[in-house]
């Protein structure tokens, strides 16, 4: 695993993974013509909900749901997860925090388990139990509520104190110069 959080760290992989999981969210899934907001991105669902949504679908966009949750919404996991993990692993402030690259991968195994879920769901339809629905509801809370924040604040936290670092290191050095050259 070290030498794939290695890899997502380099700056081309970053880029990459950046660029690949911002069109997949601003432009590819918002594209989906699936007749209603897609469960992965509520914060929780009751039965009812999930009975309503999956009318308002359709039987055509229960089956493009079906379809784009296996694979687009694989993809994207895999995305993100290695642009965060890259983050992470890349911004750690001290070698042995490499491990915290492991909580974007756990997230987006988690994510994967909500996608086998709501597929599962829009196959069964209407076949689906209340069991199933609050299964799949508590990965799409832990995922949005829980794991989802945190991997996320830790990336901007970790960005914004190697920026600081960065900042004071360079300021030393410019005092430093300022301080020979008036010195000379």
């Amino acid at each position: 695993m070290r030498s794939y959080f290695e890899l997502a760290a380099k700056t081309p992989t970053l880029i990459v993974t950046f660029v690949v999981a911002a069109l997949l969210a601003r432009f590819v899934f918002p594209a989906l013509a699936i007749g209603g907001e897609p469960l992965d991105l509520k914060l929780g669902y009751s039965y009812a909900e999930v009975m309503a949504v999956m009318e308002q679908y359709g039987p055509d966009g229960r089956n493009l749901y079906a379809w784009a949750s296996p694979t687009l919404d694989t993809l994207f996991p895999i995305v993100y997860v290695t642009f965060f993990a890259g983050i992470i692993y890349r911004f750690r402030p001290i070698e042995k925090l490499w491990i915290l690259a492991y909580i974007p991968v756990v997230a987006g195994v988690w994510d994967l388990c909500e996608n086998a879920q709501i597929t599962a769901m829009l196959l069964q339809y209407p076949n689906i139990t209340e069991s199933q629905v609050s299964l799949a509801s508590t990965f799409t809370i832990v995922k949005s509520s829980i794991l989802g924040p945190t991997y996320q604040l830790m990336a901007v936290a970790l960005m914004l104190l190697a920026g600081i670092k960065f900042v004071i290191k360079h300021a030393r050095v410019a005092l430093t110069i300022f301080k020979n050259d008036i010195e000379n």
